[in-house]
């Protein structure tokens, strides 16, 4: 029975659930995990996630589509990701085809919290590893949890979509041959002091540069970049640093196969910035944010598409891969994953 949410009114924010996912690493080797009901986390003052931040996480979300069933997009990828994150952190890999079970088991345990079709709103799923054995050696830890829990969030837009401006930043987001490919909470936490400080001068997000060179476009830590051109191209920067979104991944598959756009996956410089007709950051919270206009150091970059609205290429983006992981459109094999009829 569904609980009793407002689910209009929710927030993109934490809301505990009943059940959690818990497995643990030991003497090498992973137990056979159990969905637990306690959400506390405890450990060693010593662990190695808070001595080194020796950790890392995924974020995927669970839908109820149009025809009332309850699926997640793309939970193999996230999986992966996860792995090549922990291979990063020298962590073990949690299994992928468990990785993907944990994500039906968790949702099926919280299927009351799976928000109605139409609410705008969906249920957050939140897996992550970190290293929770005693560590005062800089070292890896010996061993680890692996944990998943779920939360239902509202729309990541009150209120209906509104292009937003963004700076470039003078900080740096990851460097050549570091860990901007993978999703490791290092990442995010050297993010933080940036992104207060873009918001108290008045920006909603950073646009990172390659900290190489700085002229090249990244990502802007929490989300990566696709830019439309003049004549309907679809762009998206290429970069080793860059996280692999798997929502930018899937827009390039739309983009193609259902759109008939052509797409380029290239290096994007900041001095090309001005060519395109549109830009938007994607990610799995909100699919597309239309960015408006980008400050470069107090030279203004306004996009054709203006402040109002998402423009015409990125709306026909955003309704068809939303209307996929809704069930409204027919999804690419594989996209789909169904956890309850």
């Amino acid at each position: 029975m569904a609980k009793d949410i407002d689910w209009g009114s929710l927030g993109f924010g934490y809301v505990q659930t009943d059940k959690r996912f818990v497995a643990n690493y030991k003497d090498g080797k992973w137990d056979e995990g159990s969905l637990v009901d306690d959400p506390m986390v405890t450990m060693s003052e010593c662990a190695g996630v808070l001595q080194y931040a020796q950790t890392c996480f995924e974020g995927l979300k669970a839908y109820r589509t149009e025809d009332g069933k309850v699926v997640c997009f793309r939970p193999d990828l996230n999986a992966s990701r996860m792995a090549d994150s922990c291979r990063r952190l020298e962590m073990p890999v949690f299994p992928e085809e468990r990785f993907v079970q944990a994500v039906v088991d968790t949702v099926k345990a919280n299927l009351d919290y799976v928000p109605p079709y139409g609410s705008g709103a969906t249920l957050y799923i939140r897996p992550y590893e970190f290293g929770i054995n005693p560590v005062i050696g800089v070292k890896p830890a010996d061993d680890y949890q692996f944990r998943m829990f779920c939360t239902p969030v509202g729309p990541y837009f009150k209120g209906g979509v509104k292009p937003i401006v963004i700076r470039v930043s003078d900080f740096d987001r990851a460097a050549p041959k570091g860990t901007g490919h993978i999703k490791a909470g290092l990442n995010y936490a050297m993010s933080l002091h940036a992104i207060v400080d873009a918001h108290n001068k008045g920006y909603a997000e950073n646009l990172y540069p390659d900290s190489a060179t700085r002229t090249k476009v990244e990502e802007t830590g929490g989300a990566n970049f696709i830019f439309i051109t003049k004549d309907g191209t679809l762009v998206t920067p290429k970069s080793d640093t860059i996280l692999p979104s798997i929502t930018r991944r899937s827009l390039m598959v739309v983009a193609e196969k259902y759109l008939g756009m052509k797409v380029e996956h290239r290096e994007v410089f900041l001095d090309e910035l001005s060519d395109f007709a549109e830009c938007g950051l994607c990610g799995t919270a909100a699919v597309i944010s239309p960015v408006g206009k980008i400050d470069d150091h107090g030279k203004e970059i306004c996009f054709p598409s203006g402040m109002e609205d998402m423009g015409p290429w990125t709306k026909k983006l955003y309704d068809t891969l939303t209307g996929i992981q809704m069930g409204r459109i027919e999804a690419p094999e594989g996209w789909i994953k169904v956890i309850a009829e």
